[in-house]
């Protein structure tokens, strides 16, 4: 199907496209809910304000890569650059009466990043939040639950990494220790990494810059400056995975790029694609929300769709395709293309798809139309077959062709399954 091409770093969602779409996300309700979470929809357009003090004004997301404007009331707003910030600004009500939520999400997020294989300026995610507990083993179920949703994709090959941010608390005395280490090295990292020293100098252990990862590489490992509850309370959630049965590796380098983030955080990686790697990520955050006296608290992850598309391509997953209507009904003569109509609506009464010609056209024209469909049969009226109340149906594969009255079409089509 030819189109004009979209924005560049946007794509189109096309018809023979959609059924693996539709399959992955009803996978995900599927899972999620056994684990008691209910779907989520939030805007797509934010106030700025909420992802620069969710967010972190000094990421990279904030910093270079939202897409935001004036309204004509005067306010800024972006588009939505992840759902965590939103999902938070819904549910803070909840979190400050106690009761807690359990939600999912799925839907389009917007970043200015350069093109590449799975990223794109509208991307989409599939994202969970547990708002409410504060226990490590609600750290470790979040993970337990994203292992199930690729189980049950049919997705292998993949590798869990966990490591600790440490406490709220632990980390701006862990900010310095990492500026005193990194800046004698500072000659030896990219320019983005050099500006980020001073500002946020966690950011540096997060950069993919192979000349960064070798000077993080070679640093002692951060969480032994972290507080005795810190690493506690993540030697508790590796306690946890091992009772779920999950494997895991520890990543002490990981950190993930949000500021939000405190205790806990996890990606998970998978080789199907290529050097950028992360086809998951998440953790335990506490998000800033204009207006909210507290952080609002909980744990959770994302899942890029078009990266988990990919990968289910690399391994040769057989996902569904499109289905063909199964009757395609054609008319010679308006008298037969009313009566069709009338036809159509009882069969697709009885679920049988059904695509009937529209318009006068040669009986030619429209088998070519029955063929490019795919449908199982063709049903063919005229005035002759109106008058005597029967119907003529082929069978496209091998273009045999019976007689029957109108009244048995719905039993010989519906028998017929394929």
């Amino acid at each position: 199907m030819a189109s004009v091409s979209p924005p560049p770093g946007t794509s189109d969602i096309l018809p023979c496209d959609s059924p693996a779409w539709r399959w992955v996300e009803s996978v995900a309700a599927e899972v999620f809910l056994l684990y008691g979470y209910g779907e989520i929809r939030t805007p797509v357009l934010e106030f700025t304000e909420l992802f620069q003090r969710g967010i972190g004004g000094e990421t990279d997301i904030v910093r270079k890569e939202m897409y935001t404007f004036t309204d004509k009331g005067g306010r800024s707003l972006t588009l939505r650059p992840e759902g965590t910030a939103g999902v938070m600004r819904a549910l803070a009500g909840e979190a400050a009466s106690g009761n807690g939520a359990r939600v999912f999400y799925l839907g389009p997020m917007f970043r200015g990043e350069r093109p590449a294989a799975g990223r794109r300026r509208q991307f989409h995610q599939i994202g969970v939040e547990d708002v409410g507990s504060d226990s490590p083993a609600a750290d470790a179920e979040s993970i337990a639950m994203l292992v199930r949703f690729l189980d049950t994709l049919g997705i292998a090959g993949y590798r869990i990494l966990v490591n600790t941010r440490g406490s709220s608390a632990d980390a701006a005395s862990v900010s310095e220790i990492l500026k005193e280490r990194l800046k004698p090295l500072a000659d030896s990292l990219c320019a983005d990494c050099q500006s980020r020293l001073d500002r946020n100098p966690w950011r540096v252990l997060d950069c993919k810059n192979t000349l960064c990862q070798a000077v993080v590489d070679a640093l002692p490992d951060i969480t032994e400056s972290f507080s005795e509850d810190s690493r506690s309370r993540f030697d508790e959630v590796k306690r946890c995975l091992d009772a779920f049965g999950v494997d895991y590796e520890v990543s002490p380098r990981l950190v993930r790029g949000l500021d939000y983030y405190a205790h806990t955080v996890f990606e998970v990686v998978h080789s199907g694609l290529g050097a950028q790697d992360a086809l998951a990520g998440g953790g335990r955050y506490e998000v800033p929300v204009p207006g909210v006296k507290r952080p609002v608290a909980g744990v959770g992850f994302a899942l890029g769709m078009e990266r988990l598309l990919m990968v289910l391509e690399s391994l040769s997953v057989e996902l569904p395709s499109l289905d063909p209507p199964k009757v395609y009904l054609a008319a010679l003569g308006s008298d037969a293309l009313l009566a069709n109509l009338k036809m159509a609506e009882a069969l697709r009464a009885a679920g049988v798809g059904v695509v009937a010609s529209l318009d006068a056209r040669s009986l030619k024209s429209q088998m070519r139309t029955a063929n490019r469909i795919g449908a199982e049969f063709a049903v063919i009226r005229g005035g002759d077959e109106l008058t005597r109340g029967v119907v003529a149906c082929r069978t496209m594969s091998d273009s045999s062709q019976v007689e029957l009255p109108e009244s048995d079409l719905l039993e010989f089509v519906a028998g017929r399954n394929g």
